[in-house]
């Protein structure tokens, strides 16, 4: 993103997309207790993307979990949920179940010890997961009476702790460096329903990951951002929930801060601005927002057009070997003071934003990469973080398996180049 299954979690089936499983493995996995996922509270369009094929594959969301090997995660996690007698206890038991899909994501991704026939790089399990779970929670016919709002929370309180949200965890001290990253979901999936993110596969590579240097060890934590403006996205405030209880942590508050995302074919970019403007781009739920980056409530909301990356961008590009450019961006679109914004705006290849201008694109653009730097980095200085790092990362694009597979070697091995220069550049930034 820039320029420009399970089946349910606790072990119950999720009507159609359970096709894509054999009678065995589903009767192996169903739970004694039936639930009742009959209620029609309205889906958001990612949740109806699971009912989207790919021709001689089926189902794609839904096949590629089987195929990953997540079924057997059924097993693992809390049962508590279908037969849970009040909302209390059914947060914790999503919660809970959020963050082991979370966990055993990462732990795929680092070691691959599920046996599943999907490549261990790839990020798109765990998106698709997290949509059938939403899904099953909206659909799910509780035994105590439930308020539509309290159901909303139960699916932010998944989402939330799917993500990694609730399972950043810094060592104390002086002991490590730390860096906190974070990724972003596929997106425009309407043009392809196979989409991908690097900038996700990079995050979970980079979870609870530990760099051992001459410098002494580097401890990395990572979360994965949504593609959204509205309901448990950009608009609440979820950059801020990510990153915000570890920079007020001064115990454990993060050296350096990284936002990644997809930007530009065959090369990386750091990008030197960000700015608060949002160009109306549709989001996975296919809403468009565009203005001013709206304020995050109970956060520090300074006002500020345009935030410059305090990342070692030299460093950085001193530190990655690979096959692909690192270019320091410091590119910028603004709008000179008093100019409509319905104009096109005044780019610049270099030099600092005129402080009374109004801002239109940071180095990456104007949608929720450019707003992913601005928001983290809006809360940095709100809370007068001076000395912590931080900036946003731009990856190459990834771009697509040939024909209508749903992967291939070629696709794979470009994912793993990208990985691979990524984590040498997020190194590089918790280094002294």
């Amino acid at each position: 993103m820039g320029k420009f299954m399970l089946s349910f979690i606790l072990g119950i089936a999720l009507g159609d997309w359970l096709s894509v499983f054999s009678a065995a493995a589903f009767n192996h996995h169903r739970r004694a207790t039936t639930c009742d996922f009959s209620n029609t509270f309205a889906l958001s369009v990612e949740e109806q993307n699971l009912n989207q094929e790919l021709p001689n594959y089926g189902l794609f969301g839904p096949t590629l979990i089987q195929k990953a090997g997540f079924v057997p995660q059924v097993d693992q996690i809390s049962n508590n949920f279908c037969g849970a007698d009040s909302f209390d206890k059914a947060k914790q038991s999503v919660r809970e179940a959020g963050k082991l899909l979370f966990r055993f994501a990462v732990g795929r991704a680092q070691n691959d010890n599920t046996g599943g026939e999907v490549d261990r790089y790839d990020d798109r399990p765990l998106y698709w997961a997290r949509l059938t779970l939403t899904k099953a929670i909206k659909q799910w016919k509780s035994g105590f009476e439930m308020s539509d709002d309290a159901r909303k929370e139960l699916v932010t309180t998944f989402d939330l702790a799917s993500r990694g949200l609730d399972s950043v965890s810094f060592p104390t001290g002086n002991s490590a460096r730390r860096v906190m990253v974070a990724g972003f979901d596929p997106f425009q999936l309407n043009a392809d329903i196979r989409t991908a993110n690097p900038s996700g596969a990079i995050a979970l590579q980079l979870s609870g990951k530990t760099f051992n240097t001459s410098d002494g060890p580097i401890v990395v934590h990572a979360v994965v951002l949504p593609v959204l403006y509205g309901e448990n996205g950009f608009d609440d405030g979820v950059v801020e929930a990510a990153f915000g209880p570890a920079l007020q942590d001064a115990e454990r508050r993060p050296d350096g801060i990284v936002t990644i995302s997809q930007g530009l074919p065959e090369q990386f970019d750091i990008e030197r601005w960000a700015g608060g403007w949002r160009g109306g781009f549709p989001d996975n739920n296919n809403v468009k927002s565009t203005g001013p980056v709206p304020p995050a409530a109970g956060w520090p909301q300074p006002n500020i057009n345009f935030i410059e990356t305090t990342l070692p961008y030299q460093q950085m590009q001193d530190a990655a070997t690979g096959p692909f450019k690192v270019r320091y961006n410091t590119e910028f679109c603004e709008w000179p003071k008093g100019s409509p914004t319905t104009e096109p705006c005044i780019r610049h290849d270099s030099g600092v934003p005129a402080a009374d201008s109004t801002p239109a694109e940071g180095g990456g653009g104007d949608y929720l990469s450019n707003e992913s730097m601005y928001r983290a980095n809006r809360l940095r200085v709100g809370l007068e973080l001076a000395n912590v790092r931080g900036g946003h990362l731009h990856v190459p694009v990834l771009g697509f398996p040939d024909g209508n597979a749903p992967s291939d070697q070629k696709f794979e091995k470009k994912r793993l180049d990208i990985i691979s220069q990524a984590l040498q550049l997020v190194e590089a930034v918790g280094k002294p």
